[in-house]
């Protein structure tokens, strides 16, 4: 650097010499004043010229902002960001014994934030979690922005090089399958009523229909079942589990080609097929029907000891042939139900198990047989359709002597004879 600005200076005092000789050539008191004035120019010039130097020998300086163990607190839209710092506090390191349960995409953990409140972090599997950051924000967004009151609300998120987290609050009464089945709970934890039961099927209905028809892509759910359906300390249900789904717009016929799901909750044509649709959740709903009636398992190797059908659909569909419709129902609400409610509640999970997915009816329907509104009519359809179709199956009963829609003329006088 020093050695540049000798240059200048040098350079500068030849410049003034050379000007003095020219006018001593030419008029010597006249240039001598213009080139004294020149040479205090360029003297005053001299320290521009040197920074500008300086600039252009030096390598440019960045500053970016390099974050701390604790992150502040960041919003993306409306949801939260969390550091990872926080969850791992929050969960006490993500401790077995705060796991609330296991899914497909990963564990869920019981957790208290710093402020006090109790929240379920989802830690996605280390497969699902090294997608890229835009994808994962664009799955956050389409579910922050499915919000309804039957719907698991997303409250926050976080996002590291190996960790990906979803926060969501603690629903306190757990999942439907838990209080269905928890019979070691029972004393802390009495059985769900009759009109329990009831409100569960039709929140998690409007929760479903919100998801297919009011969400643009709507948004396939693929795995609907009582373990998915949760509920809080009013035992208001809320559909949880969704946030994962893959996204399906309007204008496609299908969402993807991997099956996922769980064991007798999977509609035929997506097992078949792979091609999974908003009538495929609505086979789910109706089999979690089934649960919420019956008490039992959608899928259970158990009944086998019992020489009885493994899949919950098919077991209920024996006994209405066998017209045992008293051992159909959870022996937890025996003698405290309404038989009439109770049938129009088995009407409606056939009407959703169709073998034919396009004869399902979409969920808002569905919402809205459960409220009173055309259960009736199309109920009495079907069983005229079916009629007609076992009529011309006669000879193939004989020989097989179930057949998934076989129990249509023993439903008739089973589910709507008189009372």
């Amino acid at each position: 650097m020093i050695g540049r600005a000798f240059l200048v200076l040098l350079w500068l005092d030849v410049q003034l010499q050379s000007l003095l000789g020219v006018a001593a050539r030419i008029n010597k008191t006249r240039i001598i004043a213009g080139g004294v004035a020149a040479g205090a120019a360029l003297l005053f010039a001299a320290p521009t010229l040197l920074i500008c130097l300086w600039r252009r020998s030096s390598p440019p300086v960045h500053f970016f902002d390099i974050p701390g163990e604790e992150e502040p607190e960041v919003h993306f839209g409306q949801l939260k960001k969390f550091s990872l710092r926080e969850l791992q506090v929050a969960t006490d390191n993500f401790s077995p014994k705060n796991i609330l349960g296991r899914g497909g995409f990963g564990k869920v953990y019981k957790g208290r934030l710093a402020e006090g409140s109790l929240v379920a972090v989802k830690r996605l599997k280390e497969e699902h979690s090294q997608g890229g950051e835009l994808q994962f924000q664009t799955e956050l967004e389409m579910i922050s922005l499915a919000v309804h009151r039957n719907l698991l609300k997303l409250i926050g998120f976080c996002m590291t090089p190996t960790e990906r987290l979803l926060v969501y609050p603690y629903m306190a009464n757990g999942s439907v399958a838990s209080r269905l089945r928890a019979i070691e709970c029972r004393d802390s934890q009495p059985p769900l009523g009759w009109p329990t039961r009831k409100h569960i099927a039709l929140g998690a209905a409007r929760g479903l229909a919100y998801l297919h028809e009011q969400c643009n892509p709507k948004i396939i759910h693929r795995d609907v079942k009582a373990a998915n359906i949760l509920l809080d300390e009013d035992f208001e249900p809320v559909v949880g589990d969704f946030g994962l789904a893959k996204l399906m717009h309007y204008r496609d016929t299908h969402v993807t080609t991997a099956v996922r799901g769980t064991i007798g909750h999977i509609a035929p044509e997506y097992l078949s097929t792979g091609v999974a649709s908003d009538k495929t959740d609505v086979f789910g709903y109706g089999i979690m029907l089934l649960e919420i009636l019956t008490g039992q398992r959608a899928f259970d190797l158990a009944r086998l000891a019992d020489d009885e059908d493994v899949m919950l659909l098919d077991w209920v569909k024996g006994l209405l042939r066998e017209r045992r419709l008293e051992v159909l129902i959870d022996s937890d609400i025996q003698g405290n139900y309404v038989e009439e409610e109770v049938e129009q509640l088995i009407q409606v999970a056939l009407l959703c198990t169709q073998v034919n997915g396009n004869e399902r009816p979409k969920m808002s329907k569905v919402v809205g047989m459960l409220e009173g509104e055309g259960l009736a009519e199309r109920w009495e359809e079907w069983q005229k359709e079916e009629m007609l179709q076992a009529s011309n199956r006669q000879n193939q009963q004989n020989t097989y002597p179930f057949h998934p829609n076989s129990t249509s003329r023993i439903l008739a006088d089973e589910l709507s004879g008189p009372r």
